[in-house]
């Protein structure tokens, strides 16, 4: 079971990178035929890649299908999934190996386009996130409130499905629609990391990969986009036991 859930999680995350650091590439690297596309396509991407995450993780074994180690320690806060500490470690190790794959997978299709790009800031966007403004204490707020959102969002997603017998494929459609609002609302100032695996995965894959004329990785910043997402998904966690 164990290893099936892996495999799932490991999948799906994988396919949320290449989407969502596939539309970061398409829109930021120079050449590319969606140059300059705006934050709506990158918002829309990045839902498409949970809408398609979720049913990959699904259809390859994981029952949970988190494919986010923020939404995954929710769950085990409240105790509806992970009910051992193993089990949770194992789902979150697969998510941050998915995520370091995608983002390898990622750098092979856009290949030609890391040289033909000088901006190295855009290049470190196309892995992970970076502030628009870095006030590191905010930055962190705003990542810990938008996971807080999502949490409770997903929680309602979840409590209709079960309440109402939600056809089972509908779900995916409404978390995807829920990200994708929190991109527009809330991920502006630090782009809305709202999961570890997302931003730390691919992180390391920039600081590994020869990708010509590259920055640092901006480790510095990079606690931010993890800690700020559990903290926020436990608290919306403990909110939603209190409150729901």
């Amino acid at each position: 079971m164990l290893q099936a859930e892996f495999i799932g999680e490991l999948l799906g995350t994988m396919t949320l990178i290449i989407f969502g650091s596939g539309v970061v590439a398409s829109t930021l690297l120079n050449k590319s035929k969606g140059q300059s596309g705006g934050w709506m396509a990158i918002t829309t991407g990045w839902a498409m890649g949970v809408f398609i995450g979720v049913f990959v993780a699904q259809s390859t074994g994981s029952s949970q299908a988190d494919i986010n180690p923020a939404i995954s320690l929710a769950k085990y806060v409240m105790g509806i999934a992970y009910f051992a500490p193993h089990e949770l470690l194992t789902a979150i190790s697969a998510q941050l190996i998915g995520a370091f794959c995608g983002g390898v997978f990622v750098w092979l299709v856009y290949y030609p386009h890391w040289e033909a790009t000088e901006n190295a800031d855009y290049k470190l966007a196309v892995f992970c996130t970076q502030p628009a403004i870095r006030r590191l204490p905010f930055n962190f707020l705003t990542e810990m409130l938008a996971t807080l959102v999502l949490v409770l969002g997903v929680g309602a997603i979840d409590a209709i499905n079960r309440n109402t017998a939600m056809h089972p494929g509908f779900a995916p459609y409404c978390v995807a629609m829920l990200v994708w609002g929190i991109g527009l609302s809330l991920g502006g100032p630090t782009g809305y990391a709202i999961n570890p695996a997302r931003d730390l995965g691919p992180r390391l894959c920039h600081a590994v990969l020869p990708i010509p004329q590259k920055r640092n990785a901006d480790w510095g910043y990079a606690w931010v986009p993890v800690l700020g997402p559990f903290v926020g998904a436990t608290l919306g966690a403990l909110i939603w036991q209190v409150i729901f």
